[in-house]
């Protein structure tokens, strides 16, 4: 039994491997997939027809020359006309959900506000928007290859648990049979759920979906939101922490003695630039974009990433603030004699963590030995 399970997981890694080439180079051949994997040429020519089979790959009408005297290659690339992934955002005060392509495409996308933060009405209303996505999904034709979830909190890698989140006030809830049975309960089909931190899923979304791909490693994504929270690919992985908490950076104390943050300190980032604090008549989105600022620069110093993408509710809504938060970690850069890192707005906007929440269905299935 063992060894069947062995050969199982081998054929997925084997099958992930030929998958994460032809997304780092459409339109390679069954032969230039054996040269670049180190698989047999019957290997992959047996992993090629079963993905094409599976609807995970598809062959290019074109033909490219062959090795020698041999005959002309078929490129090969991803299906993007027969898969499609659901991603959910369920934040302190929406939920957003997202069809998105296995090349990143948003398909559909549907916003609606928050009506109740208990789990179960959240997984419920959730899940509503996702059999309204997936209908649209059928009539084009599409089949759902699986649902990822993002939740403004702790999530526990092993066991899925939403360990605390607190603008939610949720403390160790065992999310993902909510969600099934609320899915199941929509009549969405049954599929893999995946369960992630939203500013991870956001992170893992830039980076699964980037025009550059595995280049842009370190990535830091920051989510300015009614919360503040950093998601961030080290080594083409999510480091999430020993308890799934890393990356929790709205409470990191940017000030001594600052305003007070809803956690009760002084000082946090929160406390400066989020949603709550810029909704506040007084509020100076360039004083908050300073401060945000040195939040990037104290990131950019930590990881050494090589991009960091700033997105979230703030930011859409007050473009300002990340304008000065550039300036800010230029003048940082400028001091220290240093070229300032890539910083960028997320690509997806406001829907970002339910984009990423959708990718990090696809990255889990492309890297099995997570």
């Amino acid at each position: 039994m063992k060894a069947t399970g062995d050969q199982q997981l081998l054929k997925r890694i084997n099958r992930s491997v030929l998958l994460r080439l032809l997304r780092a180079q459409p339109g390679l051949s069954r032969a230039r997939l054996a040269q670049e994997s180190g698989l047999t040429k019957s290997t992959v020519s047996l992993l090629v027809r079963e993905l094409i089979d599976d609807g995970w790959l598809s062959e290019s009408d074109a033909t490219t020359p062959g090795d020698g005297m041999g005959r002309p290659s078929t490129p090969l690339v991803i299906n993007v006309g027969m898969r499609a992934l659901i991603g959910v955002e369920i934040a302190v005060q929406v939920v957003r959900v997202a069809a998105v392509s296995l090349g990143g495409e948003v398909l559909s996308s549907a916003i609606e506000p928050l009506l109740d933060k208990s789990p179960g009405a959240a997984c419920r209303q959730a899940a509503v928007l996702v059999a309204q996505a997936h209908a649209q999904l059928v009539l084009r034709g599409l089949a759902l290859s699986g649902i990822g979830v993002g939740v403004p909190g702790a999530v526990d890698d092993q066991s899925g648990l939403v360990r605390f989140a607190p603008n939610l006030g949720w403390r160790n809830v065992d999310l993902l049979p909510l969600l099934a049975t609320s899915l199941a309960a929509a009549g969405v089909p049954q599929v893999p759920i995946q369960l992630q931190n939203e500013a991870d899923a956001a992170a893992l979304g830039e980076f699964e979906f980037s025009p550059e791909g595995a280049g842009e490693d370190p990535l830091v994504f920051v989510n300015c939101d009614y919360g503040v929270g950093a998601g961030i690919v080290l080594n083409d992985r999510l480091f999430i922490g020993a308890q799934g908490m890393a990356g929790e950076i709205g409470h990191t104390i940017l000030q001594v003695d600052g305003p007070r943050c809803s956690c009760g300190r002084r000082g946090c980032a929160e406390a400066f630039f989020g949603e709550r604090t810029l909704a506040q008549p007084d509020a100076d989105p360039l004083r908050a974009g300073t401060f945000l600022g040195v939040l990037l620069q104290n990131l950019w110093v930590t990881f050494n990433p090589r991009v960091i993408v700033v997105g979230g509710n703030s930011c859409a809504i007050h473009p300002e603030l990340l304008e000065e938060a550039m300036r800010t970690v230029e003048k940082f850069a400028d001091a220290a004699a240093m070229p300032p890192p890539l910083l960028r707005a997320a690509r997806y906007g406001a829907l970002a963590p339910a984009v990423g929440a959708a990718a990090f269905v696809l990255h889990d299935y492309l890297r099995p030995m997570n």
